[in-house]
């Protein structure tokens, strides 16, 4: 399973991208996107994903 941005609530803070272990974060056209195939949702390294923790907006869902 991966995460993903919704594009429509993220603020651009760019809190998240440093946090990802994998680099699976990027910014694309002013909002930041989740790599599927790069993200583990932190499993190994976190007890939670790094990248919700730190989200202001809270915009990081689980992808479908």
């Amino acid at each position: 399973m991966a995460l993903k941005i919704v594009g429509m609530e993220c603020t651009a803070c760019a809190a998240c991208e440093p946090e990802c272990p994998n680099d699976a974060i990027s910014e694309k056209n002013m909002t930041f996107i989740i790599d599927a195939d790069k993200c583990t949702e932190c499993e190994g390294s976190f007890d939670k994903p790094q990248c919700v923790e730190v989200c202001p907006a809270d915009c990081i869902v689980k992808a479908a």
